[in-house]
């Protein structure tokens, strides 16, 4: 769930912040005469050299179907396929973001090199079922199962040849499946967490805030804030509750400081920033996430993984992911990882200069070429 909190500024400006699983990014809203047209240079367009199948499929255990598009090779099955998993937040099944379609190029790009592809809506979007509204990541991953279960019912597909591509949550979904069943047959994590969601959460903002040139004081006071709001939800499953202990640890630590950085103004507008960003719509799938650690579920992955990660990545940190996926799994015993760093990519596998989100919308590149040649080398590969 997201939702935008804006400031008129003139006749034809709109100052404010998208807020969004726990985040805040400005976005300024300008009045044109006329509808910009965003440039997509990689985005498919037909005719396709494969066939597309408009496809549902039904997740039994919370009764409603999703529907999406199975994407198959041109000649004699049956093929390896992935089953395409997005990130946070309510996406359609192309995980489409500024105008960028990344899963529709994805699986253009698989299908072209002998590889069937399933992408989704995710539940409650377009001609998917169900609701978004108080799901986690758990319930989320109800439905990738179903996906999964669908594929294995195609005579076209390669039940032994079965995999999930999963973005950001999308990979810890990945995790989650593989830790499970054992007919996963390969992941790969396009900027999945490797460490606890709290973890990652303290580590994007502090890091975002850092490249958009905040003090070092203010960044030590949200660093405060944030954890302590983090431990609240912990202990907290109402989230009227939450709001209350947030209201009262905030007014009083940023009260304390009111002398040195912070007005009254500036207090009030910062308590209300971050109860609306953790709406109690969202409430349950942002205290699942700060709670979840994906190191409980590496010992029982034997599959083949790949894991990457963009240099300039904000949200899901590369360093400290990749190093923990990569260790945690070789730890348990699991000899079939490749784990890699890609330079100059951001979040999305875009080519980029800071790797801010603002940027995402910026950059016509929807997903960085050589990176899509290395996802489907690496599953062409698999035995």
């Amino acid at each position: 769930m997201g939702f935008y909190f804006g400031k008129i500024a003139s006749d034809s400006t709109i100052e404010g912040e998208w807020h969004q699983s726990g985040r805040s990014f400005k976005l300024n809203l300008d009045k044109r005469a006329k509808a910009i047209v965003l440039n997509r240079p990689q985005e498919p367009n037909p005719p396709f050299p494969y066939i597309e199948e408009e496809v549902s499929f039904h997740n039994a255990e919370q009764g409603f179907s999703l529907g999406g598009t199975l994407t198959l090779p041109e000649g004699e099955g049956p093929f390896p396929v992935a089953l395409l998993v997005t990130g946070s937040g309510s996406q359609n099944r192309d995980e489409e973001i500024f105008g960028h379609k990344p899963f529709k190029l994805i699986a253009d790009h698989l299908t072209k090199r002998g590889i069937a592809v399933l992408r989704y809506d995710d539940r409650g979007v377009a001609s998917s079922g169900g609701s978004g509204i108080g799901s986690t990541t758990s319930d989320y991953a109800e439905d990738a199962r179903a996906g999964i279960e669908y594929l294995l019912q195609r005579s076209e597909i390669d039940g032994s040849k079965t995999g999930v591509i999963g973005h950001s949550e999308g990979g810890m979904i990945a995790f989650m499946l593989a830790s499970e069943y054992d007919d996963i047959a390969f992941i790969i994590s396009l900027a999945g967490p490797g460490v606890d969601g709290k973890t990652i959460l303290l580590e994007q903002s502090d890091y975002i805030a850092r490249l958009s040139g905040v003090e070092d004081s203010v960044l030590e006071d949200n660093k405060i804030v944030m954890t302590k709001v983090y431990d609240l939800m912990i202990f907290n499953e109402s989230h009227q509750s939450w709001s209350e202990e947030v209201i009262e640890f905030t007014s009083a630590y940023y009260s304390n400081k009111a002398m040195d950085n912070y007005s009254q103004e500036d207090i009030e507008q910062s308590i209300t920033n971050l109860l609306g960003s953790i709406p109690e719509s969202s409430y349950a799938w942002m205290r699942y996430f700060v709670m979840f650690d994906p190191a409980s579920l590496f010992g029982s992955i034997k599959c083949p993984v790949l894991a990457l990660n963009g240099e300039k990545d904000c949200q899901v940190l590369p360093e400290s992911n990749i190093t923990a996926i990569k260790n945690s799994l070789e730890l348990s015993g699991n000899r079939q990882v490749t784990a890699m760093i890609l330079p100059g990519l951001n979040h999305l596998f875009q080519n980029c200069k800071t790797g801010l989100p603002a940027e995402y919308s910026q950059i016509e590149e929807t997903f960085d070429p050589s990176t899509l040649e290395l996802m489907s080398d690496w599953i062409r590969q698999l035995k």
